[in-house]
């Protein structure tokens, strides 16, 4: 093992957090249901929402006889709700392909309703204890200031896999708990904004430290518009009011809740088109 994966193993195991899914007897549906919900929502925001969803829904199959609607009902502002209706999906998928269990097999995981390669890397190895380099922006994020010398990570990247490869550990034991603990530190210790180097495990290793923490120059990803007033605002505005009720939203309902009607037009046709809200002939609701 690297000096580097050792240092990390060492501290992830004296201060990682007490998670949910980190704990023995965690199962395999709730290390799913947990990296759907954890996908841009604090950690803090998912925990309730996780134990709530998990005491409803325990196996995929539950989730699959159930409603898509109570799905995304139950969502409730985790934020992006087409993750509930893919979660949905996967339920259903495996309910019918895999006799309702998780499949442990990375192509099988990809091949699920709304499950790209760091989701599936995540299940296999955290569920199963496969083998495999899971990556996420904390990972990234470590790996571009110890190993690169850089302040930030570059855009996501297929070599991202590669290079972490390259630090995990041959035991699969240890490379999964490098894949958290490297996860771990990027969160908690090796901030975007504010790194706590003085209490970093690999401090003495880090390039970036070495090189006196220069500023990064390069490629940098895509800023996201600002929230208020957007469409992505007045599609949650209209979420919000079909989870409200359990009777369709009249087209007159719906008209008093943004005053541009043309946003609030286009907003509605999104939330048509990707499936999250369904229109009868008394108003809109969910599926």
């Amino acid at each position: 093992m690297s000096p580097i994966a050792a240092a990390v193993n060492a501290w992830f195991r004296a201060e990682g957090r007490d998670l949910p899914w980190r704990r023995p007897g965690f199962t395999p549906w709730g290390t799913l249901v947990s990296e759907f919900m954890l996908q841009q929502t604090p950690v803090a925001r998912v925990i309730p929402q996780l134990e709530a969803w998990l005491q409803r829904w325990p196996s995929p199959s539950d989730l699959a006889s159930s409603p898509a609607g109570d799905a995304v009902r139950a969502w409730a502002r985790l934020g992006y709700p087409r993750r509930a209706l893919w979660l949905h999906g996967a339920a259903t998928q495996i309910a019918e392909r895999h006799d309702g269990v998780v499949p442990r097999d990375v192509d099988a995981l990809l091949s699920l309703s709304g499950i790209g390669d760091y989701t599936a890397r995540a299940v296999a190895v955290f569920a199963y204890g496969e083998r495999h380099p899971v990556v996420d922006t904390n990972t990234r994020r470590v790996i571009a200031r110890a190993i690169e010398g850089q302040a930030d990570a570059a855009p996501p990247n297929r070599r991202d896999l590669a290079a972490m490869d390259s630090l995990l550990p041959d035991d699969d034991v240890d490379a999964r708990v490098f894949n958290a603990g490297m996860m771990e530190l990027g969160a908690i210790v090796c901030t975007a904004r504010s790194p706590r180097c003085e209490v970093c495990p690999i401090a003495a290793q880090c390039a970036w430290r070495a090189a006196g923490y220069p500023s990064y120059d390069g490629p940098r990803k895509a800023v996201q518009k600002k929230y208020q007033g957007s469409d992505r605002q007045v599609r949650g505005v209209v979420m919000a009011e079909l989870r409200a009720t359990h009777r369709p939203v009249t087209p007159a309902e719906v008209r008093a809740l943004w005053p541009d009607a043309a946003q609030l037009d286009r907003a509605i046709r999104g939330l048509l088109a990707d499936g999250l809200a369904v229109e009868s002939p008394d108003g809109y609701q969910l599926p």
